[in-house]
């Protein structure tokens, strides 16, 4: 199998990520507890769906995919929402204190304590794996944890898995839509750790996302 790894970083990653799986869920017919009514097969196999799920002995599908957060609000909200019986808990990673929109503090102090553990959860998926194919990370870089955790997490996934893909899909601050006065030195500050470790970055701009979600 060619699987793929999910990593949702930051507030923004973690809100594209819980529309995302339930998208991917809806698609294969993978009800919120990760049964599969449709799958006949118990175990591996060789479906499409396997790039993106695991399935474990008893049946339920359980996504390739890790949460990470510097704060657990957002996280708590996978933690309680619809699709909470989806997750392993070790897949949701969150501190208590948040990186307070500085690029600095999710890079070199906060996000440095908690980087060892989402790369202990990624190497426990990635094990899991036939054969890995690469990694989708998802984050916004006008934040702190998106930008700095974002970053180092890239650094330390080139030096781990050099060979191995890394497509970003990247949310960049745009002027109109904007809730911090540093997210352009949070964006310049992390666009140098995507140029250097991602293989594809797919760019989205905050305000054209707020418009079209508003379009009927």
């Amino acid at each position: 199998m060619r699987e793929c790894i999910s990593i949702h970083i930051g507030q923004a990653g973690i809100q594209v990520g819980n529309a995302c799986w339930e998208l991917y869920c809806l698609e294969h017919g993978i009800q919120p507890d990760g049964q599969m009514p449709s799958d006949k097969t118990v175990g591996g196999g060789d479906d499409a769906f396997n790039t993106f799920f695991s399935e474990t002995g008893a049946g339920k599908h359980v996504p390739r995919a890790v949460f990470v957060d510097l704060e657990p609000t957002v996280i708590d909200e996978v933690r309680t929402g619809t699709y909470r019986q989806l997750f392993h808990p070790e897949q949701l990673i969150s501190g208590k204190e948040d990186a307070a929109n500085n690029f600095a503090r999710g890079h070199y102090t906060i996000g440095k304590e908690i980087v060892d553990l989402c790369l202990d959860r990624i190497r426990k998926l990635a094990d899991n794996c036939t054969g890995l194919q690469g990694f989708l990370v998802f984050n916004a870089v006008g934040g702190g944890t998106g930008s700095g955790l974002g970053s180092l997490l890239l650094e330390r996934l080139s030096v781990d898995y050099g060979k191995k893909s890394k497509l970003g899909f990247t949310v960049y601050p745009s002027p109109q839509v904007s809730t911090s006065v540093v997210e352009p030195y949070n964006s310049v500050l992390s666009t140098h750790s995507l140029l250097e470790h991602t293989d594809v970055s797919i760019l989205l701009d905050n305000e054209a996302i707020s418009t079209s979600a508003d379009v009927p």
